[in-house]
């Protein structure tokens, strides 16, 4: 044994063993590092790109107007460059597929982790999967030819051509994602604190709502996020069903143009190489790039942070005192609770509880719940 309490001869935490196989070993290593490599050498490839073309549109067009300029309209004689009509059309399209998909993906999320048998189970989530497979093309009929029909019938005033009818479908498409990924979380909460919650008395919908939602919020977080930003770079539904027009709205009935579509719309023209209306593409695009990165950036904070927070909250221990209410007013007994760890204190016995009194409901009737004391337990967790 070596003076760190290795094995002998061992100079590293993770030295690859002496023989014929560790030959195979460097080998599979550098393949494996090849490709993270290959990786990081696109993304670097990309971002240049993006850089090059971009400092050349930003040479003749200022950032202020690019930024702030409420026309869009670079294909045309009189040539305008505000980002903003296509801006504003991504998001409309964002936030009406958030509406349709994040309550959608959540519910069905804690349908299938929280009260879906097995055999239901087993069927709802491939469908789920099927659902996620179906190419952007079919949507983009399928918004065209009957959503759009059959919102007319509800709103008659709205065009052919909208951003309400996109959204809906686009959040039809990114709801199994939301689904997939919320229900992963949800079903990572140990089910301690499910069984912790309902021997307290609470019902099943407390038991969803105020504890196993709360304690896979970083990872429902991060399905939102996820789901909002594919929603937002969404390019095939959103061109075949909201049209083309570039013009600064946030009515839904009106046709708009997103930025994802005018790549689309202006990459099939035909665009000499190094004008500004090719330059165009390369502005919008990283403009959309730095919006997505920043969307990833912060799911990945929020997801950091609310997993910190809810570490915190649930290895904090209190002590609570349960009591069962007795055949007589005025008369309980003490009873226990496998998931806990009873101890003796001040001549009666109470239980140590892993979680947070403000996650309990106030009331758990047929069982009378005591505070905690403001001394916090210093005995560790369960298991």
């Amino acid at each position: 044994m070596d003076e760190r309490g290795g094995r002998p001869g061992v100079s590293g935490p993770l030295q690859a063993s002496r023989g014929p196989g560790a030959v195979g070993e460097r080998i599979v290593g550098g393949v494996f590092a090849l490709c993270a490599g290959l990786t990081a050498l696109v993304m670097l490839g990309i971002i240049l790109v993006f850089i090059t073309e971009a400092v050349g549109f930003f040479t003749q067009v200022s950032i202020l107007e690019f930024l702030t300029e409420t026309r869009w309209t670079p294909l045309f004689q009189e040539k305008h460059f505000g980002i903003l009509p296509l801006l504003s059309g991504s998001i409309l399209v964002a936030v009406g597929a958030g509406l349709v998909a994040l309550p959608g993906g959540l519910l069905t999320a804690v349908f299938l982790s929280e009260h879906a048998g097995s055999r239901v189970r087993s069927i709802l989530k491939p469908l789920l999967e099927v659902l996620a497979g179906i190419p952007t093309v079919v949507y983009g009929y399928f918004a065209l030819t009957f959503v759009t029909p059959l919102l007319q019938g509800i709103l008659p005033r709205l065009e052919a051509f909208n951003a309400a009818s996109a959204a809906v479908v686009v959040g039809i498409m990114i709801l199994p994602t939301v689904a997939s990924l919320s229900d992963d979380a949800l079903r990572a909460v140990p089910n301690t604190m499910r069984e912790a919650a309902l021997g307290l008395g609470a019902a099943p919908v407390d038991v969803t709502t105020r504890v196993v939602i709360p304690a896979g919020a970083s990872g429902i977080l991060a399905s939102f996020i996820l789901g909002l930003s594919r929603a937002f770079g969404e390019t095939m539904v959103v061109a075949m069903a909201a049209g083309n027009s570039p013009h600064l709205t946030l009515n839904p009935l009106e046709s708009i143009q997103t930025m994802s579509a005018y790549v689309l719309q202006a990459g099939q023209g035909n665009i000499g190489l190094g004008t500004m209306d090719y330059r165009t593409l390369f502005a919008v695009g990283m403009m959309l790039f730095l919006i997505t990165m920043v969307m990833n950036q912060v799911s990945q904070w929020s997801a950091v942070q609310l997993s910190s927070e809810s570490r915190r909250l649930w290895s904090s221990w209190g002590t609570f005192s349960w009591m069962e209410r007795g055949p007589s007013p005025g008369t309980s007994s003490p009873i226990s609770h496998p998931v806990f760890r009873s101890e003796q204190e001040s001549g009666r016995r109470s239980l140590v509880l892993s979680g947070s009194w403000s996650l309990l409901p106030p009331s758990l009737s047929p069982y009378r719940l005591a505070r905690p004391s403001s001394s916090r337990s210093t005995h560790p967790g369960p298991g």
